[in-house]
């Protein structure tokens, strides 16, 4: 019910899962993340139009068009595979036909999330488990270079994070947990169903 309300309120089309797998095995298949789980996110952690959000593996851009319709806040949707791209994209041209700030605010780029060149404007980085460890760590490592040229206020949010995700931010970098934010029912059936949001000390 939820899916059809926003994507409606939104003007996009984001529902839908990947048919078959990526080639290789440090990619997973594209899922959105349900606007129930983003809507308890949000009840809970505010953005501020002055944020801008990274989703890697944002598929159709669900996530970009939520956060600057609630908050105004700009986003990057990072997206290797063509047709979600594309999709995105077309997504963006129905949004903005009811949003015209979405013109300059949401952005869209076709690349691996590894190959991505980290903005010294962005400060909100989103992952809900899109590949291996080996990526996560790279892409992370990009992000903490970028703060190393332009220092700034940085945190990700994680949904469904693995635990090798877990060990590395809290083993191997200065980032801290901050924020565990529990989805209820689905929390007892499914210990994997919360949002941690991390910060950089």
């Amino acid at each position: 019910m939820k899916e059809q309300y926003y994507d409606q309120l939104l003007n996009i089309h984001t529902d839908g899962k990947q048919k078959g797998f990526h080639p290789s095995l440090h990619y997973n298949r594209y899922e959105p993340t349900p606007y129930e789980a983003l809507e308890i996110l949000f009840e809970q952690y505010v953005l501020k139009n002055s944020d801008r959000l990274v989703d890697f593996g944002c598929g159709k851009g669900r996530l970009n068009f939520l956060v600057h319709h609630l908050f105004g806040a700009s986003a990057v949707g990072i997206e290797m595979d063509e047709t979600f791209y594309e999709e995105a994209l077309e997504n963006k041209k129905n949004y903005i036909k009811r949003n015209r700030e979405g013109m300059e605010n949401i952005h869209f780029q076709c690349c691996l999330a590894e190959e991505y060149k980290i903005d010294s404007k962005d400060n909100r980085f989103y992952f809900f488990n899109p590949f291996s460890q080996q990526i996560f760590m790279r892409t992370i490592n990009n992000i903490l270079r970028s703060v190393e040229q332009k220092p700034r206020d940085i945190e990700l949010i994680l949904y469904y994070a693995p635990e090798d995700y877990i060990f590395f931010l809290e083993n191997q970098t200065a980032f801290e947990l901050k924020e565990e934010i529990i989805l209820g029912d689905l929390y007892e059936k499914n210990p994997y169903e919360k949002f941690l949001i991390y910060h950089l000390v």
